[in-house]
């Protein structure tokens, strides 16, 4: 009788999925608008990797589930398309990343996966493990998300922040309330870990209806996957006009393949995929280290641990334009996953290693050498002190043989050339060991030598040295008592190593510059963030027996509620003082450090870099813009490629059929960013000497000579 029910569920299951593709090719055979992105985000985003955990009978939880299915079904995009994109092209279909092939390849690969798991695998359980019990504290939790949105959206069209103050507030009321309330269920801080973390980056992502670069990558990551989108497929080899940092960004499928996917099969603009699908996968990054950590040191630690991981402001300003980097970081934390889990046998360990070394190897260059590093020295470490682990070094191997074929025979070796390019850099600068400032601005200023500007950057500078300082005595702290930490010396080795980074970026000249100080220091907190809490406790058992765990709890929500609200911008709006908050603050910024040093983006430049590259043959003229039209509207909305752009100051003398283009920086604040100094537009004498050809009111672009080359 019981076979025979699970049987029944099974096929329920089955027939699910049947109907959920149905229902897929529907929405896109007729473009039902809605139901084919909410339906197909979901579809794509989850079901493959829910599969593939059924097959293989995972022994995990819900949120252990969750969380490894989003993984494997990322994987298993980026993995069908690359499959497609050269078997498709092999049968000559000259596209074969377009809607049709892909939504049957990803179906017919679906089905099988489903097809699989019903004659192997139990009846599913994921939603039967939430219980409505569980959830009677879920609106307050999600309120945050809602005051996200719509706060959002009044800013866009009114410049109205306070539903993101409020927003802001409510984060921190639920940290404090999580904190000093009795322990919850492990599902309510991960559910809270999770809402914290989509809210904070869609206050951000959401601002302007236009890409918003926040200082990274975004305008060649976005050049780069237009390319592929374009033409339908993808080529390892890209043209050989671009130079060597496209090529790298080339040899990434997370930026090139997975966002050409989710925009065919959902018919979204793709300024939306990078707005709203992809901080919703990065998401799980905090909820995947809120896992992570559960296991070694229990829930509220770990809630404390994902709440400081998310506070820093990198997590939601910096990492939103690196695209490569956020899909890499899911990878990133699923591999320590896999490493430090228990509770995985021995085929399923290395086939999910597998599975997301590819993942993050296609993913993002820098953040796979730094895996390698830590696994390599690991995997040394656990050997000299005969110590066992579920590292080997087979898979040490396997990851090295992956990332480096990978590198080496895509992109003409680009990867691999900038790698040795960095290491050749960091040899030259060892001659400057003992001059501080060849560490950075960023370095020193996390060491407390540079002076801050106001009282209000001081109180936040005391509030973030208060957390490295509980890193450090964390530290000790597990030194200390490093048997009785689970006996995980896995665990207690990578800890070791994260902080020995640190110290070297810190000690190295130039170590640091290589992929920015901010965000080496927000990959470390990977495997940091812990320290911060165990510091607080360290530092409570020295000096208190009684009460411990609410002196604990009380201390830490001292420091990291405050270094919340100075990370996040809050106080520095309240108090009206200088700020870098876009969403909060945008609306009193200086035109340089809001266009140019941030990234934004508005409507004006974006049409008129549209313009430009629909009437202009930019290949065959001579493009003339600032830098803060280069960064952004040009690359990203004009698609100009930069070895096409021609930087504009006032000392440019402009040849015949040249063209400069004004953004709406340079016409309505009159400021130009000529490269290291500003000049004001008044200063570009040879405009009166030039023809207007387009303006909108807020960006202008003109001509020398009486020829605009038409396509």
């Amino acid at each position: 009788m019981l076979h025979n029910i699970e049987n029944s569920k099974r096929l329920d299951f089955l027939l699910a999925i049947i109907f959920l593709q149905v229902t897929i090719y529907i929405s896109v055979i007729f473009n039902v608008n809605v139901l084919r992105q909410v339906i197909g985000v979901l579809y794509l985003s989850f079901v493959p990797g829910y599969l593939v955990v059924k097959l293989l009978k995972f022994r995990f939880g819900a949120l252990e589930t969750l969380t490894f299915s989003v993984g494997f079904s990322v994987a298993f995009l980026m993995l069908v398309g690359l499959f497609l994109n050269e078997l498709g092209f092999m049968a000559r279909i000259l596209q074969p990343l377009s809607t049709v092939p892909l939504l049957v390849t990803l179906n017919m690969f679906v089905l099988i996966l489903a097809i699989l798991a019903y004659f192997r695998s139990e009846p599913p359980l994921l939603f039967n493990e939430f219980s409505l019990g569980s959830f009677k504290w879920a609106f307050p939790l999600t309120l945050p998300l809602v005051l996200s949105v719509v706060g959002a959206m009044l800013v866009n069209v009114y410049n109205d922040n306070r539903v993101l103050l409020i927003m802001i507030l409510a984060v921190s009321l639920i940290a404090t309330v999580l904190t000093l309330k009795n322990k919850f269920p492990s599902k309510i801080y991960a559910l809270a870990t999770f809402v914290i973390g989509i809210s904070l980056l869609y206050h951000s992502s959401l601002i302007s209806r236009y890409l918003c670069s926040f200082g990274s990558d975004i305008a060649p990551e976005y050049y780069t996957f237009k390319y592929t989108q374009m033409n339908g497929h993808y080529s390892s080899i890209p043209p050989s006009y671009w130079g060597s940092g496209l090529g790298r960004l080339n040899n990434m499928l997370s930026i090139t393949v997975l966002p050409t996917i989710y925009c065919n099969l959902l018919n979204l603009d793709s300024t939306w995929v990078f707005k709203l699908v992809f901080p919703l996968i990065f998401a799980f990054v905090p909820l995947c280290l809120y896992c992570l950590w559960r296991d070694g040191f229990g829930d509220k630690h770990a809630f404390f641990s994902a709440f400081f991981f998310m506070a820093t402001f990198t997590f939601y300003t910096e990492l939103l334009g690196l695209n490569r980097q956020m899909i890499g970081e899911l990878f990133f934390v699923l591999l320590f996953f896999v490493l430090l889990n228990k509770n995985l046998g021995h085929f399923q360990r290395i086939f999910s290693f597998i599975i997301f070394s590819f993942g993050l190897v296609v993913s993002h260059y820098a953040l796979a050498e730094i895996f390698l590093f830590f696994i390599v020295f690991a995997w040394l470490c656990l050997i000299i002190f005969k110590r066992r682990s579920n590292l080997t070094a087979s898979m040490v191997a396997l990851f090295f043989a992956i990332m480096f074929a990978w590198y080496i025979y895509t992109s003409n070796a680009s990867v691999f050339e900038s790698f040795i390019e960095f290491a050749d850099n960091v040899y030259r600068q060892l001659g400057d060991f003992f001059n501080l400032e060849s560490r950075g601005e960023t370095v020193l200023r996390g060491l407390g030598l540079e002076n801050p500007p106001t009282i209000w950057n001081a109180i936040s500078r005391v509030f973030a040295y208060i957390t490295e300082f509980l890193i450090v005595v964390g530290f000790i702290g597990l030194l200390l008592k490093r048997r009785k930490a689970d006996g995980d010396w896995g665990r207690f080795v990578l800890i070791s190593e994260a902080m020995g980074f640190l110290i070297a970026i810190i000690a190295v000249p130039g170590l640091a510059s290589t992929m920015n100080m901010t965000r080496f220091y927000h990959v470390l907190l990977f495997l940091l963030a812990p320290l911060c809490v165990s510091g607080g406790e360290f530092l409570v058992k020295l000096i208190s027996k009684k009460e411990r765990n609410y002196l604990v709890s009380v201390l830490l929500l001292a420091v990291l509620v405050p270094y919340f609200l100075f990370q996040s911008g809050f106080v520095y709006e309240v108090v009206k003082a200088e700020s870098w908050s876009i969403p909060l603050s945008a609306y009193r910024m200086n035109g340089y450090k809001l266009y140019y040093s941030s990234g934004y983006t508005d409507g004006w430049s974006v049409f008129s870099a549209k313009w430009l590259s629909e009437n202009v043959k930019v290949s065959q003229v001579h493009v003339y813009a600032d830098w803060a039209s280069f960064e952004n509207p040009l690359r990203i909305y004009g698609l100009v490629y930069g070895g096409y752009i021609y930087p504009l100051s006032n000392v440019t003398i402009i040849p015949d059929h040249g063209i400069v283009y004004l953004n709406s920086l340079n016409t309505i604040q009159g400021t130009v960013v000529a490269g290291a100094y500003l000049c004001n537009s008044s200063e570009l004498y040879f405009l009166s000497e030039m023809n207007l050809a387009y303006s909108n009111g807020g960006s202008e672009i003109y001509k020398k000579g009486s020829l605009i080359i038409q396509f």
